[in-house]
């Protein structure tokens, strides 16, 4: 499931205009230091690019612009460089600024390796990147209740995993070099299409558009993409629907928020696919949660029908994957 953001954004201040880092730019941009800290350090290169993205917006947002912060590391007692003060948990907080996003990177790798407080992380594999995910979140790295679930879904819809494997940048380059175009813009369209007997009028398919958004269809199932900074409570009140029902409608936790571009179903999934293809050929860190979004089928159902006991199921390539009974 790979989601590239394409085309730059712009903003326009007065007469002149800012063009946005899209995240394959800032993947492309950055992901050699992420590398190159994960063979010094043990640091999953999806982990520091996946929380570089999240913290930063891409490079996006007004930290990273005004002080090349990009994992959104406070002062702390012990910070002797320079200063800049934006509003976070609390009004005016101290953050670190640095002179370059290279020195941001660095600084966020020995903090991890100094800190006391992260130090079972570095007992996990460096393509454990899920049990990284979930022992930030776990020491306190971040105060957002899903902050482990958002690295993970943007590894994820990216196959950011990719560059923690020996040849990662390789194999990361022949991914985005075998994506279609439908794929370049939705998380649905690798693996539907790696399946094979998709039925193309079932596929995606632009039925609609209502209050901004595009509706398109999948499985039989309405979905749009997400906006930028986008929210189930904002989507839900665009389509008269609770933000409860949508987040079920998505298998995702109940404090869950939708990330830039993803898919995010308005309607309920279905049991099965129902097109003629009865087996999807995984690839490699595809999950049971990116299986049944790509084809709109419920996790519950996807589970049950591979007979698997959890949901928390991570493919290897290869693998094949009932779709339908």
């Amino acid at each position: 499931m790979l989601l590239f953001v394409t085309g730059a954004l712009l903003q326009v201040r007065g007469q002149s205009r800012t063009v946005r880092q899209t995240l394959e730019e800032y993947v492309a941009r950055y992901h050699p230091i992420a590398v190159a800290h994960m063979e010094r350090y043990g640091i999953p290169a999806s982990i520091t690019l996946a929380q570089g993205i999240l913290e930063s917006d891409c490079g996006n947002s007004p930290l990273s612009r005004s002080s090349n912060n990009h994992f959104g590391i406070k002062c702390k007692s012990n910070w002797t460089g320079e200063r800049v003060y934006h509003d976070d948990d609390a009004k005016g907080e101290c953050f670190r600024a640095y002179p370059s996003v290279e020195a941001s990177y660095e600084d966020h790798a020995e903090f991890l390796d100094r800190q006391p407080r992260y130090d079972s992380l570095f007992c996990y594999a460096a393509t454990d990147y899920r049990s990284w995910a979930r022992g930030l979140k776990a020491a306190g790295y971040a105060t957002a209740p899903d902050y482990a679930l958002r690295l993970v879904r943007i590894i994820e819809n990216n196959r950011l995993y990719l560059f923690d494997r020996e040849g990662g940048e390789r194999l990361y380059a022949a991914a985005a070099e075998g994506e279609s175009g439908f794929a370049a813009q939705s998380s649905v369209g690798e693996p539907a299409l790696a399946a094979g007997g998709v039925d193309p009028d079932d596929y995606r398919v632009t039925i609609n558009a209502h209050n901004g958004y595009n509706v398109y269809r999948t499985n039989g199932v309405c979905y749009v993409l997400a906006k930028e900074h986008d929210s189930f409570e904002n989507i839900g009140r665009q389509f008269r629907l609770s933000p409860r029902n949508l987040r079920k409608f998505n298998d995702v936790d109940a404090d869950a928020q939708p990330l830039t571009g993803e898919v995010i179903y308005i309607g309920r999934k279905k049991n099965g696919w129902e097109g003629n293809a009865r087996l999807h050929t995984a690839v490699e860190g595809e999950t049971l949660y990116s299986v049944a979004q790509s084809y709109a089928i419920r996790i519950k159902s996807l589970r049950k029908i591979n007979r698997l006991k959890s949901t928390e199921v991570q493919f290897a390539a290869g693998d094949q994957v009932k779709i339908r009974k």
